[in-house]
């Protein structure tokens, strides 16, 4: 069948004739991506925050802009999450990270360094692709502040009714 034939479907087995002889029977195999000095780098993203990562194998120190991880992240919670991607992968203390981020909170900061980790480690070893993408980590959370309207006092929030 070439491009600029069509051919009609009678019923469903028909499409499942179709489909079969289309799709694709071998899996692409990934390459890992990695520069000269073996690390793997990939961006994160989390609200208005923005996260450049940079991973190669070492005994786990991370580093965010130029202080450790537990000076600049003070909240454990904000620590754990940054974590998340190397517990699920099973390569916990396996890599050293180096990121530099920008842009919104702390909390979204962290958002976007566990981003850019996920994705830097599937460039790194691209068979953990399917881990992290299972436990959610390759997504990224498009979730922003609503804009404020005019009119309003916030987003949604109206004034204060006043009957005199």
């Amino acid at each position: 069948m070439s491009g600029t034939q069509t051919r009609t479907l009678a019923d469903l087995k028909d499409l499942q004739v179709t489909t079969a002889a289309t799709a694709p029977t071998e899996t692409v195999r990934r390459e890992p991506k990695r520069d000269a000095l073996g690390r793997s780098y990939a961006t994160g993203r989390r609200k208005n925050a923005v996260a450049r990562v940079w991973i190669k194998p070492g005994r786990g120190e991370i580093t965010v802009n130029g202080k450790r991880v537990g000076q600049y992240f003070a909240r454990p919670v904000l620590r754990m999450l940054i974590t998340q991607p190397f517990l699920v992968a099973d390569r916990y203390n396996q890599f050293d990270v180096f990121c530099t981020v920008d842009g919104g909170g702390l909390s979204g900061q962290a958002g976007a360094v566990r981003h850019g980790i996920s994705r830097a480690l599937t460039h790194y070893e691209p068979d953990l692709r399917g881990i992290l993408k299972v436990a959610g980590f390759l997504t990224r959370d498009s979730r922003v502040v609503e804009r404020k309207k005019y009119g309003r006092a916030k987003a949604r929030r109206s004034f204060q009714f006043s009957k005199r």
